[in-house]
């Protein structure tokens, strides 16, 4: 576990650390010293030795469980993986709570840069009211990159359980914010150098700082309040993805507009400049809701300060359908991602 019992290695602050799990200074100092504990309803959480985490429920909720392996930037890693599990967790209509953290850590990496993740980690459950649960940290030459997978833990009223299964013929279909906001910043981040022999200084920090708006909490909340079929939050794989699993997932079709897609103009020129088709390129930040009225959904997100747009319609049926302009085609399959194009 992240705070269980340790092996007689050793490392230093400067060092790369050995391969194994980490001793006991390291995992205090670095690990436990950086999280803390804000949740009631977590009963016991991390400390060194303790295998589990315990949690108490209140009478009619459940638990909403949703697992993420981070592995498509090394960035800024830490808050980016609370903020994919807890999304997820969202998505369903559930209060995130808490995240159990997996670490593999290749052996050159720092103790120092551990002691980072795990700031950033900690800041954006603090953010989110989450905690850390437990988990387990390793060094290991098993990964080519610092591997962190999480198990996000949320909870909610039984009744108001959402899956991307509900969608109904004549729902509303809406988009929020703008696609391509995660892979925009990861790759803003990524290719800096590149995207600056094509644009000034200040597009490509604003597109880098594209992270900032990863989190969907806010519009998962007002949207579950208002009343909706469906959420799904636009991770790998795009919009495009999103579409076909919503659809797919409850066997509708669907009639999109693609000219009624938000998107940044930042998204289209760093996609443009790297070769990426912005619609399928990794999302989080943007959320897809299927609700019976969309435009009185996007009237209440605008009014808490939350772009959005009614981008088309699930139909009968099993077509899904893009229309751009008098052009139409139809929606393929999902495709692997545009971003791990940048890394080839």
């Amino acid at each position: 576990m992240l705070l269980d019992d340790t092996v007689d290695i050793y490392s230093n602050g400067g060092q790369n650390m050995k391969i194994g799990k980490l001793p006991e200074p390291v995992l205090i100092r670095s690990v436990l010293k950086q999280v803390g504990h804000r949740r009631n309803e977590v009963l016991v959480g991390p400390a060194v030795g303790q295998d589990c985490a315990v949690m108490e429920l209140e009478e009619g909720e459940v638990f909403v469980l949703s697992c993420d392996p981070i592995t498509g930037t090394t960035k800024d890693i830490g808050g980016h993986s609370v903020h994919i599990t807890a999304n997820d967790l969202a998505a369903s209509g559930a209060e995130p709570v808490g995240i159990m953290l997996t670490m593999l850590l290749t052996p050159d990496t720092e103790e120092a840069q551990l002691k980072e993740i795990m700031q950033d980690v900690e800041k954006t459950c603090k953010e989110l009211n989450m905690e850390v649960l437990g988990g387990h940290t390793e060094v290991t030459d098993v990964v080519k990159q610092t591997l962190i997978s999480l198990t996000g833990v949320g909870k909610m009223k039984k009744e108001n359980v959402l899956t991307t299964a509900s969608v109904k013929p004549g729902d509303d279909i809406v988009v929020t914010k703008w696609i391509g906001l995660e892979g925009t910043s990861i790759a803003a981040k990524e290719k800096e150098s590149l995207l600056l022999e094509h644009f000034a200084p200040p597009f490509v920090e604003t597109a880098k700082k594209f992270d900032q708006y990863l989190s969907v909490i806010p519009e998962a909340k007002i949207a579950a309040e208002w009343g909706v079929s469906a959420m799904h939050d636009i991770t790998e794989g795009g919009v495009f993805g999103a579409l076909w699993e919503m659809g797919s997932g409850s066997g509708v079709g669907l009639d999109i507009d693609l000219k009624e897609i938000p998107i940044r103009q930042e998204t289209v020129e760093v996609c443009e400049v790297l070769g990426l088709n912005p619609y399928i390129l990794m999302s989080s930040g943007s959320m897809m809701i299927a609700a019976k009225d969309g435009y009185g959904l996007v009237r209440k997100l605008k009014q808490a300060g939350i772009e959005a747009a009614v981008v088309g319609k699930a139909t009968d049926g099993n077509d899904r359908i893009l229309r751009n302009g008098e052009d139409t085609r139809y929606l393929d399959k999902p495709q692997s991602d545009e971003l791990y194009k940048i890394y080839q």
